[in-house]
């Protein structure tokens, strides 16, 4: 669904008619991207409604199945009037979630304080960093006074007592028995006051380690915190089949986003049959399952292609493991309907010269540096290398280097993500030359050119999701048929040009990555001379 006024996709679900009346008046921490969107339903709120604030497809298919999985374990939780025990370490772990979004002084958003010049207009007050010490100074003095005036944990549930509950719905929980309570609004205050002290140092220039993060551990649930009531009741877990999966799967090379999809599917499974064992799972559920997964707005394609792949691969693995008796989901499939093809998929030349001509013309706002040059640059590279959004996204200073008089771009998945997960060179062109590409390259500081990832695979693959958004809807300020795809179709594009001035099907695919088409095509090497001449080809785009 989308609303007449925007570009971006609605998500819509239902609310349950049974937990209705527990929603109501419920804040919903709802995660979205890389943060969340805050929803509260009214007294006449029949579903929860928000923009999904993306319009690249492939996202839009991430966030709404998140989401759902989330509303699935918000219902669920609801459904549950029992209060839940939660142990010292799990309220700990629970506000260290709360810390960890508090200490990045990168990622939080600060306030922006403006003020009105006669003749001028409003103008933006920059803040020393000598006023964010003070600043945050106040805070933690403030802070301790919070704690000192609350003798009693409980007394913290004025200033705390909503974030708990939004955090614990995001856990599936609903509510806690009173030990547990004074437990969490102790150690989110601690978890606070950590934070605050961290930001304070960083406002004075100490970006140091801090050593409080280390006592914080990982959320465990409750299903995983608790012992084994009987020997094997772990392995015949769903939730446990996926991780088992898994770990077998990421050695074998599969990706992050394909282990993710697949979780967020058993996930929605689980609270579905409202039970977390393979052993009760029959065929006959599966079809249940794809009957409501259809009949609250999934699309056949989505059904086929993310909800019944995922439990086809994770159920014949468990199956030919011995871990299940049956493959419930063997033999089920649907049929999606083929979508009506109303244009080719790629740019066509007036197009990518609107395009390359915004990204020429652009004037950086209020964002990060690096975005600004995404928009800037990523735009021609994608035109005349064929590569995808996100491995120019990735693109690093080292991975740029010249050989002979030729400018040299090295495709590879150790700067992020590459769909093959085999590195490739491509070459420059002189468009890309001309436009000032390596004017940026040379001032640039050593790592990524584009984006500033957190550590870690989860830190890089946030980054390039949140860039990549961003540059689709930078073109799509220029280009709004959705008929096209704002960053796949330069990568069509670039093969029908291929194509037209008669180079090689080979040296096109090893360009773009594509694989070769037949056995012989995996003998010998595209060289860079022969990358080079077919590069030279390509006309320039009028801007």
């Amino acid at each position: 669904m989308r609303r007449q006024s925007s570009r971006y996709p609605l998500f819509v679900q239902r609310i349950p008619a049974d937990v209705r009346e527990k929603a109501v008046g419920n804040p919903l921490a709802i995660p979205l991207g890389d943060g969340f969107v805050f929803v509260t339903p009214s007294g006449i709120a029949q579903a929860i409604r928000f923009s999904l604030r993306t319009a690249d497809p492939s996202e839009i298919k991430t966030r709404q199945a998140v989401a759902a999985a989330f509303l699935e374990g918000v219902w669920a939780a609801l459904r549950d009037d029992a209060p839940t025990k939660l142990s010292h370490k799990q309220a700990t772990a629970l506000a260290g979630e709360l810390y960890r979004a508090w200490a990045d002084s990168e990622g939080r958003a600060q306030s922006v304080a403006m003020e009105h010049v006669p003749g001028i207009g409003w103008k933006r007050v920059e803040e020393t960093q000598d006023e964010l010490e003070v600043y945050w100074e106040a805070v933690v003095l403030m802070w301790e006074k919070v704690r000192q005036a609350a003798d009693d944990p409980k007394r913290l549930e004025k200033q705390l007592g909503p974030l708990v509950d939004r955090l614990l719905l995001t856990k599936g929980i609903s509510k806690v028995d009173s030990e547990s309570r004074g437990f969490l609004l102790s150690a989110f205050w601690m978890a606070l006051r950590d934070a605050f002290r961290g930001r304070q140092l960083q406002a004075g220039g100490n970006y140091a380690e801090d050593p409080s993060a280390e006592k914080y551990p990982e959320w465990q649930s409750q299903q995983t915190a608790k012992p084994k009531t009987k020997q094997g009741s772990a392995k015949n877990s769903l939730t446990t089949l996926v991780e088992d999966w898994w770990k077998e799967a990421k050695a074998a090379g599969r990706k992050q986003s394909t282990y993710e999809s697949y979780r967020n599917t058993m996930a929605k499974l689980v609270a579905f049959l409202k039970h977390d064992s393979v052993s009760r799972v029959t065929p006959e559920d599966i079809v249940r399952f794809k009957d409501h997964r259809l009949a609250n707005g999934a699309s056949a394609k989505t059904v086929k292609d993310s909800d019944l792949a995922g439990l086809k691969t994770i159920f014949g693995w468990a199956k030919m493991n011995r871990r299940a008796a049956i493959d419930p989901v063997a033999g089920l499939t649907i049929k999606a309907p083929k979508p009506r093809k109303l244009r080719q998929k790629g740019f066509y030349d007036d197009e990518a010269s609107a395009i390359l001509k915004h990204a020429k013309n652009y004037v950086p706002g209020n964002e990060a540096p690096k975005l600004a040059a995404a928009k800037r640059f990523v735009p021609g590279l994608c035109a005349f290398t064929g590569a995808r959004v996100g491995e120019m996204l990735q693109l690093r200073k080292q991975d740029v280097r010249r050989e002979g008089k030729h400018w040299i771009l090295h495709i590879t998945p150790e700067a992020g993500t590459v769909k093959t997960d085999e590195a490739r060179d491509v070459v420059l062109h002189q468009q890309v030359i001309e436009g000032g590409f390596l004017d940026f390259y040379e001032a640039a500081k050593p790592g990524h050119l584009f984006i500033s990832p957190k550590d870690g695979e989860l830190g890089i693959r946030n980054a390039l999701k949140t860039a990549r958004n961003k540059v689709t809807e930078f073109v799509r300020e220029v280009v709004p048929d959705k008929n096209v795809d704002p960053s796949h179709g330069w990568r069509h594009r670039f093969k029908t040009v291929g194509i037209d001035l008669e180079i090689e099907m080979r040296v096109l695919d090893a360009l773009q990555g594509h694989a070769p088409t037949n056995v012989s095509g995996e003998y010998g090497e595209v060289s860079i001379k022969a990358k080079a001449n077919a590069i030279a080809k390509f006309p320039h785009i009028a801007v």
